[in-house]
């Protein structure tokens, strides 16, 4: 197995478009679908159980006895895929925004830069490109993604794409053991986590581990459950975020002081001993 796709599932028994789900893995039978239905209401879980019956090696489902928003039902998902041999973990907007055709482009990435731990989708408009978005929502999109990038002290463009990949690490799992304290922004909370992690499994220069990849098609798919007010919700959750991994970077920041503390006094104690050295010596040839 190359790679499996967590997929949240929120009545989406009108939405989901079964027949793509089908014809990906059927043209990729390396990569499998992980289906989460999170207490769905609607038909949703028999559309799923439908699904897994017609391609049951290559599409799976967990289901939440009740709602527990999209951050839940990720990482839930995410902790199960990880039970898996897959070399590459992730998760896809249900509505297929980005289609699932682009995830080949998510692996080769990983593959010509061994060093990445997360390859995100970003929705960049170019020339050449698909990208079609709620021109309001895009705007308002671009005002959050600046101050996450603050918060992130990270030069990352779009962190609200429904589309990313992880490569499989020894410490992935830790990532998602506590619950996100963000139900709108898991995201960026993710990131944070990341970036967080400790030295010993993740470089200094957390940038080099992380890529964004431009997509070459997104569409704007009607029906979202998204919501002028919450990008405010979303305001909250930034701050939230930026005072809850605070400590980890003041712990980093204390750290640092204590070792150029020890520098210092090590470097004072050594100018000290060439001195007393030197005054040794000059008593002895006098």
């Amino acid at each position: 197995m190359r790679s499996i796709v967590v997929i949240p599932c929120y009545n989406e028994a009108d939405r989901l478009r079964s027949e793509a789900l089908l014809q990906y893995v059927t043209d990729y039978p390396e990569d499998c679908l992980l289906l989460v239905n999170d207490g769905s209401t609607d038909a949703t879980i028999d559309v799923l159980r439908q699904l897994c019956e017609r391609m049951p090696e290559s599409i799976s489902m967990l289901s939440l006895a009740k709602n527990a928003g999209k951050a839940e039902a990720v990482r839930q998902g995410v902790l199960k895929a990880l039970e898996t041999e897959a070399e590459f973990v992730g998760y896809w907007d249900a509505d297929l925004a980005t289609p699932l055709k682009a995830i080949p482009d998510f692996i080769a990435t990983f593959d010509e830069n061994p060093q990445l731990d997360l390859v995100m989708g970003s929705r960049v408009k170019l020339l050449g490109r698909v990208i079609e978005r709620n021109p309001v929502r895009h705007y308002v999109g671009r005002v959050f993604a600046n101050l996450a990038s603050h918060t992130l002290k990270l030069a990352v463009y779009d962190t609200q794409c429904g589309a990313k990949l992880l490569r499989r690490r020894e410490w992935t799992s830790r990532l998602f053991v506590e619950p996100f304290a963000s139900r709108w922004i898991f995201d960026v909370e993710l990131l944070a986590r990341l970036l967080t992690q400790d030295q010993a499994t993740v470089c200094s220069l957390p940038e080099s581990h992380i890529a964004e990849l431009p997509l070459k098609e997104w569409r704007d798919i009607p029906g979202s459950k998204v919501r002028p007010r919450d990008f405010f919700r979303a305001l909250w959750e930034l701050v939230a975020i930026r005072r809850r991994y605070r400590p980890h970077r003041r712990v980093a920041s204390a750290r640092s002081r204590r070792l150029s503390s020890a520098s210092g006094q090590m470097a004072e104690q050594s100018r000290s001993e060439g001195l007393a050295g030197s005054e040794v010596g000059s008593v002895q040839k006098s």
